[in-house]
């Protein structure tokens, strides 16, 4: 693979594990109102983020409506109307944008298929992030590297294997930085593996950084900054007593604010001394476990979601024997550990035309039995 770029740049900021950027993931935890949002966005800005994360979300092209009740942080809630009452309008973001940027932070967002991705680009972002389900999207990972810009990957609940597939259709026409990651909320500190920095960075010749869902504020991002992460990403909230999806696992602005202070000392310092700190002061048999093996794979806590989380095609009506296929009768979603999952995203193009030979009801996957 290419050599590593020692840095990962963006427009006149760079950085690396000596100047981690660090990211506070807002979300949908604005519940769309733009007020709410501000008020985030400021009290990220003296928790000292350097860069704010959003989600732009359009419920039908993440998950089908019978996917029914989803299993978050916040209990079990009807998702697809939860995300319905989210959808926002481009004036919205464009106002979040020049808010973030009129108070000298970054602009960032997640798109979660073509539409979003079409609004995200009319804002002129300056890099995108690809959240983990959306790793094997092949459909939205052709389109993003279209742009050129900068891409963050989350590489959760994925194996070295799916990593390369995503790599190959992003690292041509982008800077990339792959984001260690486990996807489950909240994570164990124990199921990061964070010694899996390096070698991702070395199998891949890209940036590394983690996008941590563990509740610990200090542990797994300071260590990961000693491991050589150039990036830090972690859910930010106002209380974890407010309403957003993430709001339960995700930090206030005092924690927050104690993470930054943890990683810049640790982006100041060697491994050695950032690893004897924490062994004093959370002790060395934590830390180990922190930091793993190194060998890369699925985590304890994530195991049972593979295949389960990711994207795959699913029908968007009941399909009956002998129906042919049409591009509208079938789309790109999650399961979410509800839904039968189907055929892989990379097939998409292919149904077009087939005929079904199981009856296939509205929202399950499409699988190679069915056509």
């Amino acid at each position: 693979m290419k050599k590593i770029d020692k840095k990962f740049k963006i427009d006149r900021w760079e950085f690396c594990s000596q100047n981690p950027l660090i990211i506070a993931e807002l979300g949908t935890s604005h519940n769309g109102d733009i007020n709410k949002a501000k008020l985030m966005i400021e009290a990220a800005a003296a928790a000292g983020a350097d860069c704010v994360k959003f989600q732009i979300v359009y419920a039908d092209e993440i998950l089908h409506p019978n996917t029914g009740l989803v299993p978050l942080p916040g209990g079990n809630i009807r998702l697809y109307d939860k995300f319905k009452a989210l959808e926002t309008p481009l004036d919205f973001w464009a106002e979040v944008k020049t808010y973030t940027e009129s108070k000298g932070l970054l602009f960032l967002c997640t798109p979660f298929g073509l539409k979003s991705a079409a609004i995200l680009k009319a804002l002129n972002p300056q890099m995108v992030k690809i959240a983990s389900p959306e790793l094997n999207y092949t459909s939205l990972l052709e389109e993003i590297a279209d742009w050129g810009l900068p891409v963050l990957l989350s590489t959760g609940v994925s194996t070295l294997g799916n990593i390369e597939k995503a790599v190959e259709i992003l690292e041509s026409n982008t800077q990339l930085c792959l984001l260690h990651c486990v996807t489950s909320y909240p994570a164990p500190e124990t199921d990061y593996n964070l010694r899996i920095l390096p070698n991702l960075a070395g199998i891949f010749g890209v940036q590394v950084g983690v996008s941590d869902h563990s509740n610990d504020p200090e542990l797994v991002p300071a260590l990961a900054v000693s491991m050589g992460a150039a990036v830090i990403e972690k859910h930010f909230c106002l209380s974890r007593d407010d309403p957003g999806l993430d709001d339960p696992i995700a930090l206030p602005p005092p924690a927050f604010s104690q993470m930054v202070k943890a990683i810049r000392k640790a982006a100041k310092s060697s491994a050695e001394e950032t690893i004897t700190h924490y062994n004093t002061e959370k002790g060395a048999e934590l830390v180990e476990r922190i930091l793993g093996n190194g060998i890369k794979k699925l985590a304890a806590s994530e195991r049972a979601n593979y295949r389960l989380t990711n994207r795959s095609i699913h029908a968007l009506r009941d399909i009956a024997i002998g129906e042919v296929l049409s591009k509208n009768d079938y789309g790109v979603l999650r399961t979410e550990k509800v839904l039968r999952p189907g055929l892989e995203p990379c097939l998409e193009k292919i149904l077009e035309g087939k005929a079904a030979r199981n009856f296939i009801p509205a929202g399950e996957g499409i699988r190679f039995e069915d056509i």
